[in-house]
Formats: structure tokens, C-alpha cells, sequence
């Protein structure tokens, strides 16, 4: 032990001698320690962001609508309009939130259609109620300002997101609407942001706060609850977990609806002879059927949730890939990264070794063995590749912070990539330093003392 402590003593010592040289050789560390905790810092929201994105991507809404009757196909039983009800209320959507699994966002939600003016403007269109979890529903960014907040929907505030396309006919095209007023059924609204949302239904919507709309309209119930899945899989579960909770808290009854010829979920809208009075689509069914006839929409929604079983196994398999090859990138970036501070190292430390072959000879000479000169070069390559890579991590570190601040990216760097690349840095230092160090543990006292 007291060998070793004087070895890192003349190891420190002798980097000390040539700062320049050795803050220039721990250069090449410093970079590959640095690039590997910012690509990692990278790669772990990356594929945290690629992880939400996959496991959510596609048909991942569930639809519940107040109302249900029968317009149309009665042989296939299959809901194909929607009447007039006001049993779907705020504590249904509350109790479907904390009462399913699997549930990531829900909204309340109340719509009507109005005139909305602003100074010496005036747009038809669709004014919809939502909660403060619908942007976020949607992955909404915004080109200007936000969306409402919980605490807005508590209060009942008057304010407005307007889609892109209601912006450029009350504001004009381009125009930075926020901070000013808009007026629905002659009530002030003041708008909080633009959506950049790209939904051609949604674009010529004005969006506000569900409470404040049903002030507005002077009701206390919903017209609708959008939910969320976390998983697209999950959808046709979870609708068939809220018609069954919604039927025993309209109607006391629990039991399912009972299929026939195979069907399954609203397509029998009914318990016990007792009508629902609401309707619940997943995203997916409304996407499959729209435009079919009765018999081809029937077949698609009795073999629904099978799809979305085949569904989520392909997402699966595509988060497993993606995932795999971010590994491979990153580990490719790192080797590369790391290989090159680590042929600096070995270079300087041959430098060192030919400028240094008196001192080892001298070394040989007093009694020093082979052995105790291996271990003083191996210790100052450590030591130089140890020092680099501590200060490549402080260097990550920042480049981490300053990417997520001025590019916007997500970064997240984790302890465990922080104590694989000191690792790997030591590890480095080893195996560059090894070579110079048994050269020099190699040279011959009388040879090298002659050394000039």
C-alpha cells in the first residue's frame, strides 16, 4: 500500500512537471469522457421519448359520448347514433380516472357551436369545453403561449386556445393572439395560446374550459369524457371497463351486456333490457369503421381486441429494436470516442518513458525491481486517464445542460453512466498505460544510465 501511495506521489509529481503536455494529452479523455455522458444523457431521453411515443402511438383514445339509440342497422344491434342525454356528469369522468387502470390522461368535456368574434371579426365555429389534460392527451405544442391550467378549470376562468386555423380568421394569418380578447355568446374570453396542432377538426376549434363552458350554458353535466390509454392495446379493455362502471352507476346494474353472434361491446347498448344512456368508442373503432356498411363494421368491431393484441405485440417488438439500436449507437460513439484518448495516453506516456530513461535507470540501479517501475508508469497513465475522465464527466455534464437549454432537447444522465464512464476511464488508463509501463520496467540499468 505505502508503494502504491508513493507511486500516485510521483505519478502527480511528474504530470505536474509539463502541465500543458498533460492537460493536452488528457484532452483526448476529456472529449470521449464528455461525448460519452452527453450522448448517453441523449440517448436515455431518447429512448424514453421513443419508449411514451411507441407504447402510445396509435388508436390509444377511448371516446365515451352521452346518449345511445338506434338510427339504423337494428338486425346487427350496433349503435349508429347518438341522442340527447344529460346523465354524464364531472363525477363520472372523476370516477373513471381513479377507477380503471390504465388509464394515462382523461377530460371532461362540454361543445357547442357559436359565433366567435374578435375586433372586427367574426368565425362559425366549434367552441369545445376540455380539462387541462387534453393538450397534453394530444401531444399538443403550441406556436404561441399555452393551454389552461387545472387550476383555471377549477376557477372557471374565461380563457381561450384557438386552433391555427380560427387564429388566422379572427386575427389574421401569422398573428400573435395572445393577451387579447375574444367574445363567445358575448362573453369576454382572453386567449392563452395557439395550438399547433395539425387535426383538421381541430384546427378550427376554440378551446376552453369545460367548467366555464357550462356556465356559459347554464348545465351541470357533460357531453363528453375522452380518456387516454398508456398503451394502445389497452383501449378496448379499458372501454369495456367504463361501459361496465358507467351501467352500474346509472343503473345499479353490474353485469355486462350479453353478446350475440360473437359481438362484444357497444354493439349490444343495453343491460338487462335496460338501454345505456351513453356511448363508448375506442379511437380505433371510430377510425375502422367510419364509411363501412353495418355488416362489415360489425366484423371489425367483434374482432377489435384482437387487433389491439396484435397491436401492442408489434409495438413491443418495436421498442425492443429501437432500443437495441440506440445500445449499438451509442456504444460505437463511446469506443471510438475512448480509443482515441486512449492512443494520446499511450503516446505521451512512451514520450515520458524515453525522456525519463536515465531516472528509471538510476531507479534500477539503487535497488529499484522491474515490478516497482511498472506500477509507477502504470499508476501515472491511471492517474492521467482518471483525472481526464473526471473532468470529460464535469464537461458532460454542462454540454448536457446547455443542450437541453438552448436546443431544447430532453437530457437525462443517469449515476449509473456517470460510474461506468469513471470506470471505463481507469479501465483505459490500464490498458493504454500497460505497454509504456513494461517498457520501461524492461530497459536494463547499465543501458539506460547510458541512455542520452
Amino acid at each position: 500500500m505505502d508503494l502504491l501511495v508513493t507511486s500516485l506521489r510521483i505519478a502527480l509529481k511528474a504530470l505536474g512537471r509539463n502541465k500543458l503536455r498533460t492537460l493536452l494529452t488528457m484532452l483526448g479523455m476529456i472529449i470521449g469522457v464528455g461525448a460519452v455522458i452527453t450522448m448517453v444523457a441523449l440517448g436515455n431521453a431518447a429512448q424514453r421519448t421513443v419508449e411514451q411515443d411507441v407504447r402510445s402511438a396509435g388508436t390509444n383514445l377511448v371516446h365515451v359520448t352521452a346518449g345511445n339509440y338506434t338510427r339504423g342497422g337494428e338486425s346487427m344491434n350496433i349503435a349508429s347514433g347518438l341522442g340527447a342525454a344529460t346523465t354524464l356528469s364531472s363525477a363520472d369522468a372523476d370516477a373513471i380516472g381513479r377507477g380503471i387502470r390504465g388509464i394515462k390522461y382523461s377530460s371532461a368535456g362540454v361543445s357547442l357551436r357559436a359565433w366567435t368574434v374578435s375586433p372586427g371579426q367574426r368565425f362559425y365555429t366549434k367552441v369545445q369545453g376540455a380539462g387541462a389534460s387534453f393538450a397534453r392527451m394530444y401531444a399538443w405544442t403550441f406556436s404561441r403561449g399555452r393551454f389552461f391550467s387545472d387550476e383555471e378549470v377549477a376557477s372557471h376562468a374565461r380563457v381561450a386556445v384557438l386552433g391555427l386555423t380560427t387564429r388566422d380568421r379572427l386575427f389574421g394569418e401569422g398573428e400573435n393572439p395572445v393577451g387579447r380578447e375574444i367574445r363567445i355568446r358575448d362573453q369576454p374570453f382572453t386567449v392563452l395560446g395557439v395550438t399547433n396542432s395539425s387535426d383538421q377538426d381541430q384546427i378550427e376549434q376554440v378551446f376552453v374550459p369545460y367548467t366555464t363552458l357550462q356556465e356559459l350554458l347554464g348545465i351541470g353535466y357533460l357531453h363528453t369524457v375522452t380518456v387516454a390509454a398508456e398503451q394502445a392495446g389497452d383501449s378496448s379493455r379499458i372501454a369495456q371497463e367504463i361501459t361496465l362502471l358507467l351501467r352500474q352507476r346509472h343503473t345499479g346494474t353490474s353485469g355486462a351486456s350479453r353478446p350475440q353472434d360473437g359481438l362484444t361491446g357497444n354493439m349490444m347498448p343495453q343491460a338487462g333490457g335496460v338501454p345505456d344512456d351513453f356511448t363508448v368508442r375506442t379511437q380505433a373503432a371510430q377510425a375502422l369503421t367510419k364509411g363501412l356498411y353495418t355488416s362489415v363494421a360489425a366484423f371489425i368491431l367483434a374482432n377489435l381486441p384482437k387487433l389491439d393484441e396484435v397491436n401492442l405485440e408489434e409495438m413491443t417488438s418495436t421498442l425492443h429494436r429501437a432500443s437495441q439500436t440506440m445500445t449499438a449507437l451509442l456504444a460505437g460513439i463511446a469506443a471510438i470516442s475512448l480509443l482515441v484518448g486512449g492512443i494520446g495516453i499511450m503516446n505521451i506516456m512512451l514520450v515520458s518513458v524515453t525522456e525519463r530513461t536515465r531516472e528509471i535507470g538510476i531507479r534500477r540501479a539503487v535497488g529499484a525491481r522491474k515490478g516497482d517501475v511498472l506500477l509507477q508508469f502504470l499508476v501515472e497513465a491511471v492517474s492521467l486517464s482518471l483525472i481526464g475522465g473526471g473532468i470529460g464527466i464535469a464537461f458532460g455534464f454542462v454540454v448536457s445542460v446547455a443542450v437541453t437549454r438552448v436546443l431544447e432537447w430532453p437530457t437525462q444522465v443517469s449515476l449509473n453512466a456517470v460510474l461506468l464512464a469513471f470506470g471505463i476511464a481507469a479501465a483505459v488508463g490500464v490498458f493504454f498505460g500497460f505497454y509504456p509501463a513494461r517498457r520501461a520496467s524492461q530497459l536494463e540499468p547499465i543501458d539506460a544510465l547510458r541512455f542520452e
